[in-house]
């Protein structure tokens, strides 16, 4: 079942987003060679937890931290670790998530350790464009295939692939709702966008395979030929006046 949020559920919602996106930002900040994943994500909780929220990963589904940092070939739920440290050339893929006044914030971004490969660079680029393209033709009267579409055409013209165990989804009092927003699908199929909708948005970009597999702490998820992997995602709110993105920092 969908649940349409209120303009008062909405604005508590940007709140939320505003915390989200903040933390992602000091989060991305602190990626320099050197630094443990787990640094990374006690950065990200403390800012979270002074902005009176909480991490909405920490324990969901017995998620052990608050953050999830996937670097290179690792696609989504990386888990901070003392013992993963960020090298230069790395990218860091960190997935954040705020809870405040009872709805969630959920985004994600692809961040560069230092000078990276063309090759990476390209890749970033093209999954943060191929969000932002799905944003654009997520309007009153389009349909979730549409948004799901755009995104697999705009990656696959380039000559890459989207990942289909992990797709976007609702959002608000639960961290998951309804719908499922894959990343690949058909034109003007699924369910229809309505005002006061709200999904996040997040494009999983590979440059081989869609394959993954998931690690031994049956939580890391990588790309199953171990090359290199990356992440975008927005928190939104459909409305008569297009698509508004509540994880904005600003």
């Amino acid at each position: 079942m969908i649940i349409l949020k209120t303009e008062r559920e909405i604005s508590i919602m940007i709140e939320a987003g505003r915390i989200s996106a903040r933390a992602l930002k000091l989060a991305g900040e602190s990626v320099k060679p050197g630094i443990s994943t787990w640094e990374i994500d006690s950065i990200a909780q403390e800012y979270i937890e002074s902005q009176d929220a909480v991490p909405s990963f920490l324990n969901h589904k017995e998620y052990p931290a608050s953050t999830c940092i996937s670097i290179n070939n690792v696609v989504v739920h990386g888990v901070p670790s003392k013992d993963i440290i960020v090298k230069k050339g790395d990218i860091v893929s960190i997935d954040i998530g705020a809870y405040f006044e009872g709805f969630h914030g959920d985004n994600a971004y692809t961040f560069a350790c230092g000078e990276i490969s063309e090759t990476a660079q390209r890749l970033i680029n093209t999954t943060k464009e191929s969000l932002a393209k799905g944003i654009e033709v997520a309007v009153v009267d389009n349909k979730i295939g549409d948004i799901s579409h755009t995104i697999q055409k705009y990656a696959e013209e380039r000559g890459y692939s989207l990942v289909r165990k992990y797709v976007g989804h609702g959002i608000g009092t639960g961290l998951h709702e309804d719908p499922s927003v894959p990343n690949f699908g058909e034109p003007h199929k699924g369910a229809k966008l309505c005002k006061g909708m709200v999904i996040a948005i997040e494009p999983m970009v590979n440059i081989g395979t869609h394959e993954v597999r998931v690690l031994s702490d049956n939580w890391t998820t990588v790309t199953a030929d171990g090359k290199l992997s990356a992440h975008f995602e927005h928190t939104i709110a459909i409305t008569d006046d297009g698509p508004i993105i509540l994880t904005n920092a600003e």
